[in-house]
């Protein structure tokens, strides 16, 4: 999500499919030492985390309890600001 046309689509596209409040999935691969990073951003929340098999990397899954699209972007704009990260 790196334009605004880009933001506005998503937001469009999660107030179309999506009744708030909503329980919202989101995806992460990010190196093993940066987890923390994306943790801290969903300080309040269930992060469930599994290893690559070499350990290098994690995957993230975060279930979050959203009140509206917004929350749902500035969480996306808040991880994307992590060197690397990989939203899915």
């Amino acid at each position: 999500m790196s334009t605004e046309k880009d933001i506005q689509s998503f937001r469009e596209k999660l107030e179309a499919v999506s009744e708030w409040p909503s329980l919202y999935m989101f995806k992460f691969i990010v190196e093993a030492e940066k987890q923390e990073e994306i943790k801290d951003i969903f300080e309040n929340h269930e992060v469930i985390v599994k290893p690559s098999s070499k350990g290098k990397y994690v995957s993230l899954t975060i279930k979050m309890l959203a009140s509206s699209a917004e929350q749902i972007i500035e969480k996306y704009l808040e991880t994307n600001k992590v060197e690397g990260v990989i939203a899915l």
